[in-house]
């Protein structure tokens, strides 16, 4: 899996008018906890370093550089303003390589669909798996085949065969289904009852 490197200055200062002098300046307020890490480190990164993390779809580890101490993390959660929507706060969990971790992992379709050949629609259902692994063995998107699917037929975490880590969103989870557009729906009841 992919990395990405934020560099981090540590805050002294937690109170709420300090905050928003570091939002000011085009800073992030960050703290990062976990595995390793006996207190929780409060500190600010420029928002410019977060643009590859978080506006994408894709999922990175992060190497954290807080003056000079280094932490390998996951974005855990990142709060945004309701209405500007600009990046308010972000939450990194430490993690260790001798220890599994969880994550959410997006998924990739891949195949030619026999059904959407035949004018259905993909239609995305999970974007995200939820995963536990070692960090070395996560891959940076979960690949889907759905060259089997055809009209109004499903792909469910059940059907993934994966290596080195575990699913654990529910088996029954559909994740793409090929969609009967409208016009088909009426001529595939008539093709229905012209058989009968």
């Amino acid at each position: 899996m992919k990395s990405i490197e934020i560099i981090g200055f540590k805050r002294a200062n937690l109170d709420r008018k300090s905050l928003d002098v570091l939002r000011e300046e085009g800073n992030v307020p960050c703290v990062v906890y976990g595995p390793g890490i006996k207190e929780q480190i409060h500190f600010h990164s420029p928002a410019i370093l977060f643009r590859d993390l978080i506006y994408t779809p894709e999922v990175h580890m992060v190497d954290l550089n807080i003056e000079g101490t280094k932490v390998k993390a996951i974005l855990r959660e990142a709060q945004f303003h309701p209405v500007s929507e600009v990046l308010l706060h972000a939450d990194f969990l430490a993690f260790s390589d001798e220890k599994a971790i969880k994550m959410e992992i997006p998924v990739k379709p891949f195949g030619s669909s026999p059904g959407i050949i035949k004018g259905g629609k993909l239609e995305i259902k999970t974007r995200t798996l939820l995963v536990k692994g070692m960090a070395k063995d996560l891959p940076d998107e979960i690949p889907v085949d759905i060259s089997t699917l055809e009209l109004g037929k499903s792909v469910k975490v059940s059907d993934l065969n994966v290596e080195n880590f575990e699913l654990l969103n529910s088996p029954n989870v559909t994740i793409a289904t090929v969609g009967i557009p409208r016009a088909l729906r009426g001529k595939k009841g008539e093709e229905e009852e012209a058989e009968v």
